[in-house]
């Protein structure tokens, strides 16, 4: 027989298996020898009040055993010889593209501008040790995209537009703990996730399909407003309708598709700082406990959002017991991103504290920034990819569809100023910042490029700075001892995502213009982590394999 129950409890009786059983016999008159075995189906912490509880939703198996696996089974069969798709990228929007592309019988081409997950890792330890950020291998490009190396945290709230669960599912089914499908906030840890993203490759290779690493699409191919393929760095071609799942760092992309006339738009983004505390204060603070989590609790976690002159200001991507990263993707950057283990268990936890901006807002700074310098150098750039381009399509480019990832490209470039024009990265401590004081010494950090001591108040553009200043210091208000200079902010946090929207229609996810194109996840501007991203790479391979119907 089986039976589920919903149950409230202490954390050391939701920690331990027998005590969990315990608790069942007394509570729920169950007799401990019929209890076979017990599946915790969800859980969450309630830490609203001193005494902190667990939520269990739990499964229990009375004189039987689980008949089942812990996660659904996906079937993918061979699809050698079938109707091929590109799909150009390798994060979490193209690989679940990918996968979903062989369940409906189709042949997925996987085009990978940067290396596979453990050749990329190389490429990340030079940034830190040798300040050198390799423009087709970082954080943001390379397989797994932007979330294999900044924690793979699995937590999204946008459940109406797919299928969450088959995502977690097919995560589980390729190596991720089965601890995923039951926890509130669910986290692989940037330690496990390139296994999984490995095994999640071998499929599509297994399956009949192709992955090509160091690749980059430098074109599509459009006929009478079809895509008929793409080019690539390599001399090589593809043929066959595309599924562009680039990520929100591939900004030649974006300057490609404006140079040549393929619809896309400025979109609103968020932008701040990484903030840090020792984890031990974090703990302390939502746990209501000067002892901090103790034994049976995981780091802690916060979220905080307010309103600040009409605009949000809130926590993003918070990373409990983790690091904080360099995740530059070019040259004259500093960038800054998060990342946790499996275990969480670093002495300190950041999360990003951004400010909501809007591309009206954006484009009144980005002027403000500009220099002639730097307006003929984005020219240049329009310019390589389309040389017919006239001045009054560069200015039209450059005002009204790029102004957003102009301002996130030159904010970053006045950190990496800033930050001495290395990897090491401006940073000043919180109470400071709020004070407009300039930090004379720093905390230790998780950032292991380096901090340099950088009024952030001064420099970071008013509309930034200000609201992030009154969001904190309402922040310190609800939550006591969050305003602290034993944190540390670290600039900067610009890539929260897309700064530009490739049009797509809502019904057939094609490009409002181009047929055979499928814009997808965060770099198309319609998804916003792991998660999304990957449910949205289901939904446009779907959409492709109708399409493909059509041409068949």
């Amino acid at each position: 027989m089986i039976q589920e129950y919903q149950l409230r409890i202490l954390p050391e009786i939701a920690a331990n298996e027998q005590r969990l059983k315990e608790y069942l016999v007394k509570e729920k008159a169950l007799n401990l020898r019929e209890i076979n075995a017990t599946r915790i189906l969800k859980r969450s912490i309630d830490a609203r009040q001193r005494t902190i509880f667990v939520n269990l939703k739990v499964r229990i198996y009375l004189n039987e055993m689980p008949a089942d696996d812990e996660y659904e089974h996906t079937i993918y069969n061979n699809v050698e010889g079938k109707p091929q798709v590109i799909v150009v990228g390798a994060g979490p929007g193209g690989l679940f593209a990918a996968l979903r592309l062989i369940e409906l019988g189709l042949r997925p081409v996987v085009i990978e501008r940067g290396k596979d997950v453990r050749e990329r890792k190389k490429d990340l330890a030079l940034i830190s040790r040798e300040h050198m950020v390799n423009p087709e291998s970082n954080y943001s490009f390379g397989e797994g995209g932007a979330g294999a190396y900044s924690d793979g945290k699995l937590y999204t709230r946008s459940k109406k537009r797919g299928n969450v669960d088959k995502i977690l599912n097919v995560f589980c089914q390729h190596g991720a703990s089965t601890a995923i499908l039951a926890d509130a906030h669910p986290h692989i840890g940037t330690d496990k996730l390139p296994r999984v993203i490995e095994n999640m490759r071998n499929t599509i290779i297994e399956c009949g399909g192709e992955v090509h690493f160091q690749t980059r699409m430098d074109a599509l191919i459009i006929n009478n407003d079809e895509v008929k393929g793409i080019e690539t760095n390599t001399g090589k071609t593809f043929l066959g309708p595309v599924i562009l799942a680039t990520g929100h760092s591939a900004r030649d992309v974006y300057r490609w598709l404006a140079a040549n006339n393929v619809t896309i738009e400025a979109k609103g983004i968020a932008v701040g700082v990484r903030l840090e505390h020792p984890a031990m204060l974090i703990d302390q603070i939502q746990y209501h406990n000067k002892n901090g989590r103790g034994k049976y609790l995981p780091a802690a976690e916060y979220s905080f959002v307010t309103q600040v002159e009409g605009r949000g200001v809130y926590s993003f991507c918070m990373c409990p017991g983790g690091f904080i990263v360099p995740a530059a993707s070019g040259p004259e950057q500093v960038v800054v991103n998060g990342m946790s283990p499996s275990n969480r268990g670093s002495q300190w936890s950041n999360s990003g504290m951004v400010v909501e901006l809007q591309p009206e807002e954006v484009i009144d700074e980005e002027l403000r920034m500009k220099n002639k310098e730097l307006v003929a150098q984005q020219d240049e750039q329009l310019l390589a990819f389309n040389p017919n381009l006239t001045e009054v399509q560069l200015s039209t480019i450059n005002s009204q569809i790029l102004p957003v990832l102009h301002f996130q490209e030159e904010l970053e470039r006045q950190s990496w100023l800033q930050g001495g024009r290395r990897q090491t990265a401006p940073a000043q401590r919180m109470l400071d910042f709020t004070r407009k004081k300039l930090s004379y010494d720093l905390p230790e950090s998780s950032y292991s490029p380096g901090l340099i001591s950088s009024p952030l108040h001064f420099w970071m553009p008013e509309f930034i700075s200000k609201r992030l200043s009154l969001g904190f210091q309402q922040f310190g208000r609800s939550s006591h001892g969050f305003l602290t200079n034993e944190a540390v902010m670290i600039g900067v946090e610009t890539r929260t995502s897309s700064p530009v929207r490739i049009v797509r229609d809502k019904e057939t996810l094609q490009h409002v213009t181009i047929r055979g194109l499928f814009p997808c996840g965060e770099g198309a501007g319609y998804a916003g982590g792991i998660v999304s991203a990957g449910v949205d790479g289901e939904r446009c391979a779907e959409a492709a394999a109708l399409y493909q119907k059509t041409k068949i």
